[in-house]
C-alpha cells in the first residue's frame, strides 16, 4: 500500500471515533457524569501523547527553539480562531447539557460548531500522516491517543447538538464529513511535509502539539470538570498513565 494512501486511512480511523461518540451521544442517553469521566480520560490520553510522542519527537527532530516556536504559534492561532468562533456560538460545542446554542437562539451558530469541530481535529491528524514520514511505520500511540479522545468529543458534542434540537441527520453528517477531513488532512500532513527539513517537521509538529494542548484546556478540562468535578483529576491521570505506558511498551 502506497504510503500517501496509508497515512490518509490512519487518519480516517482515528475520524472514525468521533462517528462512533456522535451516534451513542445522540442516540443513547448517556448520563452526564459518564460522558466528563470519558472526557477526562480522553485528555489524559492526549496530554500524553503530546508530551510523549509530538514534543519529544520535535525535540529530537530540530531541538528546543523550533518547538518553542511551533508550539506557541499553534497555541496562538488555535486560541485566537477558538476566540472568534465561541462569539459566533461554538463555544460550548464539545458541552452535552443544554448550553449549546439552538439555530433560532443564535443564526449561524451550527456553522460555527462544525467550523470549530474542525479546528480541534485537524492538527491531530496533520501529525498521525507526518508520523510516517521517518521512514517507519505510524505512531501507533498517537492514532490510538486521538481515537480514545474523539469518542468522548463527539459523545459530549453530539448530546449537547440533540439538545439545541439539531436534527440527527445533521448531526451525523457533520461528524462524518469531519472524519473524512481527519483522513485528508492525515493525508495532506504526509504528501506537503514530504522531504521537509527536519526543523521544519519539528515545527510543524510542535505546532500541533500547542494547537492540542490549547485545545484540551480550553474545551475538554472544563467539560470533563463540569460534571466529574473532584474525580476529574484521577481519571485524567489514568489516561495519562495509560497511554505513557503504550508509548514505551
Amino acid at each position: 500500500m502506497p504510503e500517501w494512501l496509508e497515512a490518509g486511512l490512519w487518519g480516517l480511523l482515528a475520524g472514525s471515533a468521533l462517528v462512533i461518540g456522535a451516534v451513542v451521544g445522540y442516540v443513547a442517553r448517556v448520563p452526564r457524569r459518564v460522558i466528563a469521566s470519558v472526557m477526562a480520560f480522553g485528555a489524559g490520553v492526549l496530554l500524553s501523547a503530546v508530551s510523549f510522542e509530538l514534543i519529544a519527537e520535535a525535540h529530537a527532530q530540530g531541538g528546543l527553539l523550533p518547538v518553542a516556536l511551533g508550539a506557541a504559534i499553534g497555541a496562538l492561532t488555535y486560541t485566537g480562531a477558538n476566540i472568534l468562533l465561541a462569539r459566533r456560538g461554538a463555544r460550548h460545542r464539545k458541552r452535552s447539557g443544554d448550553v449549546q446554542p439552538s439555530e433560532q437562539e443564535q443564526p449561524g451558530s451550527g456553522n460555527a460548531i462544525a467550523v470549530g469541530a474542525l479546528l480541534d481535529g485537524v492538527p491531530e491528524s496533520v501529525v498521525i500522516g507526518a508520523s510516517l514520514l521517518a521512514g517507519g511505520p505510524v505512531s501507533l500511540v498517537t492514532v490510538l491517543a486521538v481515537f480514545l479522545s474523539n469518542v468522548p468529543e463527539g459523545l459530549s458534542s453530539a448530546a449537547g447538538m440533540r439538545q439545541a434540537g439539531r436534527s440527527r441527520r445533521w448531526v451525523l453528517l457533520l461528524w462524518s464529513a469531519i472524519a473524512l477531513v481527519s483522513g485528508a488532512a492525515a493525508l495532506a500532513g504526509y504528501t506537503l511535509l514530504g522531504g521537509a527539513p527536519p526543523e521544519v517537521l519539528a515545527t510543524i509538529t510542535a505546532l500541533a502539539a500547542g494547537a492540542i494542548l490549547a485545545m484540551i484546556t480550553d474545551t475538554m478540562v472544563p467539560e470533563a470538570f463540569e460534571d466529574a468535578h473532584l474525580l476529574v483529576g484521577l481519571i485524567t491521570v489514568l489516561g495519562f498513565l495509560i497511554a505513557f505506558a503504550l508509548s514505551h511498551a
